[in-house]
């Protein structure tokens, strides 16, 4: 028995069979549900769409623009973070020379304000150097996560200006804050990787208050007694970190890379300085 309710004319043209009433928003062909693809108004038929598809290629060779193959190279390079994994292995080689030298590494990497006027290197290789197994676990695992995150977002050469910052910020703290006190590992600069990443995602239009709240767990977990852990490290780590953070976020514009520079080399100079300002003072106190 026929159905009064079909009507040919409203068949899809690549399925006689089935019956349709949407049709293609560019060519006007009737399409069944299989055959069509979701554009910005309506859907197209496959027709359009290989043909939509010939016409970009051809105006991406014209134009002079990238091959498919080099989008996908470059593409593959974005995932590719070259500065946290050489973090990681440079930290694991130290940790293991240190154990089989009995501490020798860490006591001439470590940073340690009183040395840093004849030691300079102590600035930056206390970041490298781990005082146990548990200590560089923990420290690389987190390295690992932020460290492939931010250096995807940034670049490398953005994210090591933001890992040694954050670690010369948590030897700023070290410096005026205690002095004394001998200090290995990366916390300093992690602590900053939050802290930027924290200004970063709100710049975007983010919400990042869990983030904000694990920092402040893994900080008040620096003042518990027993702990032996540099909480001055994390604290200045975190400062820069977000002034780092918000150097990133105000100059994202590619016209502002110099502007971005010279705000990052400021930050160094004014850091360091700051740094060897606690080390004279420290001097004069001790009578040398």
């Amino acid at each position: 028995m026929s159905n009064p309710a079909y009507d040919s004319s409203n068949t899809c043209y690549r399925h006689p069979d089935r019956q349709s009433f949407v049709l293609c928003q560019r060519c006007g062909r009737t399409i069944c549900p299989e055959c069509q693809t979701p554009a910005a108004v309506g859907v197209h038929c496959p027709e359009c769409v290989r043909e939509q598809r010939a016409q970009y290629s051809a105006n991406r060779r014209a134009s002079g623009g990238p091959s498919g193959l080099t989008v996908a190279r470059r593409r593959f390079a974005m995932l590719d973070q070259k500065a946290t994994v050489v973090i990681i292995v440079v930290s694991v080689v130290l940790w293991l020379l240190n154990t089989l030298s009995g501490g020798y590494v860490n006591a001439w990497l470590s940073y340690y304000t009183p040395l840093v006027g004849t030691q300079p290197w102590r600035l930056v290789t206390g970041l490298f150097v781990h005082s146990s197994f548990l200590h560089i676990l923990f420290n690389m695992w987190a390295v690992w996560i932020f460290g492939r995150i931010l250096e995807n977002i940034l670049g490398t050469w953005r994210f090591l200006a933001l890992y040694f910052l954050a670690g010369l910020g948590g030897d700023l703290a070290v410096s005026w804050l205690s002095p004394g006190t001998q200090v290995v590992g990366a916390s300093g600069a992690i602590f900053g990787l939050f802290a930027a990443f924290f200004v970063i995602q709100r710049s975007l239009g983010y919400n990042a208050v869990q983030l904000l709240v694990v920092m402040g767990l893994n900080l008040l977990v620096g003042f518990l007694p027993g702990t032996a852990i540099s909480w001055q490290a994390h604290v200045g780590g975190i400062v820069l970190g977000f002034i780092t953070g918000f150097v990133y976020s105000k100059t994202r514009n590619v016209r502002q890379r110099g502007l971005q520079a010279g705000l990052l080399i400021a930050e160094a100079v004014v850091v360091i300085a700051a740094i060897y300002a606690a080390y004279a003072g420290l001097q004069v106190g001790i009578g040398i």
